[in-house]
């Protein structure tokens, strides 16, 4: 009995080795990945905001689908289980949000779904954010609609017309 017992102690032992052995050889090639990955939703997120500063219609569709595609193999980790829900939650009513953007060409209509859409990916931004970029959470004073940039200087994707440079920065990343 006790042969047996210290024969799976030195299994599990060697099998806990192993894995740790493992991480350490497969951790830098996943980290990069997540910072693609992370990269490429960041860069999503701001083509989107950018296609509505200019107006154009058919590169918002064009990037909330980005956006969506993007967000699809990205994992979340580092959470409890309430968060990882929470933010799966997010995951997929930001998701659900770029399907409506992409389903529309009326810029007026993406632009109020842009609202919601970025009042959730501010609340998941830190997630998603690569570890080289600082986002800003910036905010039109006149409407309360918020978005998020990847530089101070202000341009309204809601407002490009009348109040481009209306707005102001409210928090960082």
């Amino acid at each position: 009995m006790k042969k047996v017992l210290v024969i799976a102690l030195i299994f599990l032992g060697s099998i806990a080795q192993a894995q740790i052995t493992s991480k350490d050889e497969v951790a830098p090639e996943l980290v990069k990945k997540r910072e693609e990955q992370k990269k490429e939703i960041t860069k999503n997120y701001l083509a989107l905001k950018n296609s509505l500063v200019v107006s154009d219609s058919l590169a918002v569709v064009k990037n909330a689908e980005a956006l969506k595609s993007s967000l699809k193999n990205f994992k979340f980790k580092k959470l409890t289980l309430e968060q990882m829900n929470a933010a799966t939650t997010t995951r997929r009513t930001i998701s659900d949000l770029a399907t409506e953007m992409a389903a529309t060409k009326n810029i007026n209509k993406q632009r109020k779904i842009f609202e919601a859409l970025s009042a959730k990916y501010w609340d998941v931004a830190a997630k998603f954010k690569a570890a080289d970029e600082t986002l800003y959470l910036q905010v039109c004073p006149m409407t309360g609609a918020m978005w998020t940039s990847d530089s101070k200087e202000i341009k309204n994707p809601y407002y490009p017309k009348n109040m481009l440079t209306c707005g102001e920065v409210k928090a960082s990343l």
